[in-house]
């Protein structure tokens, strides 16, 4: 039987110009017990005087925990989203991501395969990502960690399209980060259809909402893959009792991360999934 734990994504402190520490602080007094941190390489001037959440892979990794433990939460994955198409960028995004989510104690980098450059043909496309994937894997070998592969882009729009990648190379560290509102904006096919077919795969999610009217306006454009933050878990199209059900008897603990887009919507999202999910929640 799953069992489930709930995550902050820190994207939901972004619209509120919160620094980390701070995005931390206020995620633990809303109850939550586990963080899901993005990271960047270099030195970013938002975060760097506090006005934004995203964690400098410059920084200690120690740094990081740190101040989790200071606020006694724990990481659930690193966001570690990279061109995969992209190897120059990817390759050292995803490997320090990985040494960044060991000394964590969290077992998951998440990413997307991004953009595709307009020169670049679908098999030049899954060949760059074949070999991003496979030095990536060398890495979450060492680390014990895993690599998930979220819908959010031109392949990942359908479940054959994600398993494609995350079949790229033999290795069992690649695994899927299941978005349920991305794949539901994609719109080509029912999300809860395409949650069955990759459910032996998913190891991390992104609780991410999406409001009706967001619905409405996007799930028709043939352009929109995903949306960067949802609306409150509860408030919007995604059953989760469905998705519940989905994933019932796949026997494993898979992180709900949820990716909202204010504090209020995280307090409210929290409520909304613990109601949902009391009794397969685990700490």
């Amino acid at each position: 039987m799953a069992r489930f734990r709930i995550a902050l994504n820190m994207e939901y402190c972004r619209s509120e110009h919160k620094s980390f520490e701070e995005g931390v602080r206020i995620a633990s007094e809303l109850g939550y017990k586990w963080v899901e941190p993005m990271v960047h390489t270099g030195w970013e001037l938002l975060s760097e005087v506090n006005f934004y959440h995203s964690f400098s892979m410059e920084e200690d990794p120690l740094l990081m925990k740190e101040i989790c433990d200071k606020y006694g939460v724990k990481v659930s994955a690193i966001s570690g989203h990279s061109p995969l198409m992209k190897p120059e960028a990817a390759v050292p995004r995803l490997t320090r991501a990985q040494v960044f989510a060991d000394a964590c104690g969290a077992r998951f980098v998440n990413s997307d395969e991004m953009i595709k450059p307009d020169w670049m043909d679908d098999e030049t496309a899954h060949h760059m990502m074949k070999y991003t994937l496979t030095k990536a894997a060398m890495v979450a070998e060492r680390h014990d960690t895993y690599i998930c592969i979220e819908p959010h882009g031109i392949y990942t729009r359908t479940a054959e399209g994600l398993l494609k990648i995350v079949k790229l190379i033999d290795s069992d560290r690649i695994k899927v980060n299941w978005d349920t509102g991305n794949f539901y904006l994609a719109g080509q096919e029912c999300p809860y259809a395409g949650l069955e077919k990759v459910k032996d795969y998913v190891y991390h999610m992104h609780a991410k909402d999406i409001s009706f009217e967001l619905s409405e306006k996007e799930r028709d454009n043939t352009e929109v893959n995903g949306t960067p933050v949802g609306c409150a878990c509860g408030d919007g199209v995604v059953d989760y009792s469905r998705v519940k059900e989905i994933l019932k008897d796949v026997d494993r603990d898979i992180f709900l991360s949820v990716e909202c887009g204010t504090i209020d919507q995280a307090a409210r999202s929290l409520v909304h999934l613990q109601e949902v999910f009391a009794d397969s929640l685990i700490d």
